[in-house]
């Protein structure tokens, strides 16, 4: 087991992981997890999660078990079934990406306090973007198609963040991006649509469009941060499309 101490390193090591090793195991959250799968992207090879991060969303949308023997049984016989990752420029996101409030928040964690506090870092920036909240509007072009909106989620998968079902009809093996199109652009809208997400609801029941895409343009406003899995990666304007191959991602044998 070789440790990565930033997700440069992670990807780095398994980028150069020797060809003998079958599987590789990412060790930690959503951001670890897309370090090591864009190290691996070159020359796919499967991908193992162990989930020790602050959030991951991976780990449950495939149903990784949460005890220790299970999860060794899943890495060591798991069968590696092929997920769609999403692309934001050169880099591939397994999860989700966001434009607006939600990458706002990300924007302003402190890295202190998500070490310290896990989740309740995200908590505390949240609550600091809704007090400097401003309106913001967006154009989204989906596979040509143009939709005027305040906030976008798109997922590769049906969950997102803390495990909010925001597309339950995703699923991973499927190479298309599902995007939750949020029109209202007041900070009322902002706190109607997480309360809906954190009580269970579907991003559609709390005011989201649900749109299945391939592409995603989006230009304005500039400057404005991009998240992929729980990290900035970006700055608009940018272009989120799907990749152009499958990661073979290990799954519990009851998948």
């Amino acid at each position: 087991m070789r440790e990565a101490l930033s997700p440069g390193d992670a990807e780095r090591l398994a980028r150069d992981a020797e060809p003998e090793f079958d599987t590789i195991v990412a060790a930690g959250g959503d951001g670890t997890v897309a370090a090591v799968a864009n190290g691996i992207a070159a020359a796919p090879r499967p991908l193992a999660i162990l989930p020790l991060g602050t959030a991951n969303v991976l780990a449950a949308e495939i149903g990784v078990p949460r005890g220790a023997a299970g999860r060794a049984a899943m890495i060591a016989e798991g069968p590696a079934r092929q997920a769609w990752p999403g692309k934001i420029g050169g880099r591939l996101f397994l999860t989700s990406a966001g434009v607006g409030f939600d990458a706002d928040v990300v924007a302003a964690v402190d890295p202190r306090l998500k070490r310290r506090g896990g989740r309740f870092a995200f908590v505390w920036a949240a609550l600091g973007e809704l007090w400097r909240f401003r309106p913001t509007s967006m154009t989204v072009i989906a596979d040509g198609i143009g939709h005027r909106v305040g906030e976008l989620i798109v997922t590769t998968g049906r969950l997102y963040a803390g495990g909010f079902a925001v597309a339950p009809q995703a699923r991973l093996d499927e190479p298309v991006l599902h995007l939750a199109l949020f029109e209202d652009r007041g900070r009322i809208g902002v706190l109607r649509r997480w309360a809906a997400l954190l009580f269970g609801c579907s991003a559609r029941a709390a005011g989201a469009t649900i749109v299945v895409a391939r592409k995603v343009e989006i230009a304005d406003p500039v400057g404005a941060p991009v998240q992929a899995d729980g990290d900035i990666v970006a700055a608009l304007p940018v272009t989120i499309e799907i990749a152009p191959r499958p990661i073979p991602l290990v799954r519990p044998n009851k998948m």
